[in-house]
């Protein structure tokens, strides 16, 4: 086999509370990518879109993490070819880079009958991951790879725990702003209080809780977040609003989506999803920018190779 087509879904990560541990993959919007094995060494970057990404291997989210790739195959393989079509619009919050890293080595394993475990793509990608952000966080990659709701306990060692999650529908918000990972982590606090991270390890585990034994009631009160949104939330026009007309409509809860400025919010049916949808509407049409509302669910599969 010489090509694979792979789609990479969107995601959602910290999902509130969880910051850079947890994360969940979105049934749409996804990026497709054409994976070839090359005989040129290297990475080739061919970009069929208008977002104007590098095409130097070394300045390319997907290109690096292929290039950690080519490192762990010690010269077995030259070099990989890949045709990038993104949907995932860069800086909106939902995984735009991770899906790029994730797409490429997902579809280079395909090409080599699935040689690595998904830990090892996890590993590969978030290379890829880090020229984006200045870090190396998996959870956009995690649940971008293996799908639904994903934990991550570690990154070094990277130890990656599925949590299984009862039926949610998510409306999101993208406001059609720009704010880049690592410029959202540097107004972050380096230091919190011991009763703050008292009460985010209480929210973090409550969530988890919620989500494994399907109470919904418990994902609500979870979604809580002490140390980031308070800092973050400051560069989304209308946030506070939002949240409180997204409650209002019924929401679980929900808020930024890794580091903006998307929005999204949890609901336990499509009805309440909806008028979620119609309740963020109605304060964005007062803020005077552009901006993308759409429902969606939870992805189980991940990255979705078609050979």
């Amino acid at each position: 086999m010489k090509e694979v087509t792979v789609y990479a879904p969107a995601t959602v990560a910290n999902v509130v509370c969880g910051f850079d541990i947890l994360g969940f993959a979105l049934s749409e919007p996804s990026d497709k990518m054409v994976v070839r094995i090359s005989d040129k060494k290297g990475v080739t970057i061919i970009n069929k879109d208008d977002f104007d990404l590098p095409t130097e291997a070394s300045q390319n989210v997907a290109g690096v993490a292929l290039l950690a790739m080519l490192d762990a195959l010690n010269g077995e393989v030259k070099g990989f070819e890949i045709e990038s079509t993104k949907t995932i619009k860069p800086g909106s919050g939902i995984g735009s880079s991770a899906a790029s890293a994730a797409a490429a080595v997902v579809g280079a394993n395909e090409l080599l009958n699935k040689r690595f475990s998904n830990d090892e793509l996890v590993g590969f990608a978030m290379c890829g991951e880090a020229v984006a952000s200045g870090a190396k966080h998996a959870d956009n990659i995690a649940p971008c790879i293996y799908g639904g709701v994903i934990l991550v306990r570690s990154n070094d060692p990277i130890d990656i725990i599925p949590i299984p999650a009862p039926p949610l529908y998510v409306t999101v918000l993208h406001p059609q702003i720009e704010i880049k990972t690592s410029e959202a982590r540097q107004i972050l606090k380096k230091k919190v209080t011991l009763k703050d991270a008292i009460t985010q390890w209480a929210n973090v585990a409550g969530l988890i809780a919620g989500l494994m034994k399907s109470d919904y009631a418990l994902i609500g009160r979870s979604l809580t977040d002490v140390i980031v949104e308070p800092m973050r939330s400051t560069l989304i026009p209308q946030y506070d609003e939002v949240k409180k007309a997204s409650l209002a409509a019924g929401a679980l809860g929900g808020g930024i989506s890794g580091s903006g400025p998307s929005v999204f919010m949890l609901s336990s049916d499509e009805a309440t999803a909806h008028r979620v949808e119609a309740a963020i509407k109605q304060v964005y049409d007062k803020v005077g920018i552009d901006f993308h509302l759409y429902i969606t669910t939870i992805n189980p599969y991940g990255v979705k190779a078609i050979v």
